[in-house]
């Protein structure tokens, strides 16, 4: 029991301080950015990508072709009409 506690207490926070010290020194490392010679004649207006012409869409693409062959065309929705109101007293049950 006394080494099961020594194992779970000691042995396997190694890994644990481990990794804090490389998240630790990740975050303290100054990052070194390599200068290239196209940095250096754009005086750093670069933003480091490839700038691409942006280009039109293309047309919409056609409605489906309605033939002999193909589904009819869709019914058109009914039209929206109002239930006449009925009085409450008159309704059979």
């Amino acid at each position: 029991m006394v080494w099961t506690f020594i194992f779970l207490m000691v042995i396997l926070k190694i890994p644990i301080a481990l990794l804090g010290w490389i998240v630790w020194h990740a975050i303290r490392a100054v990052p070194e950015l390599p200068v290239s010679e196209t940095q250096e004649d754009n005086n750093g207006d670069d933003d480091g990508g490839i700038a691409r012409p942006q280009h039109p869409r293309g047309p919409k693409p056609r409605p489906a072709r309605r033939g002999p062959h193909r589904d009819a065309p869709p019914t058109p929705s009914p039209a929206r009409s109002r239930k006449p109101a009925t009085d409450r007293r008159r309704s059979t049950r």
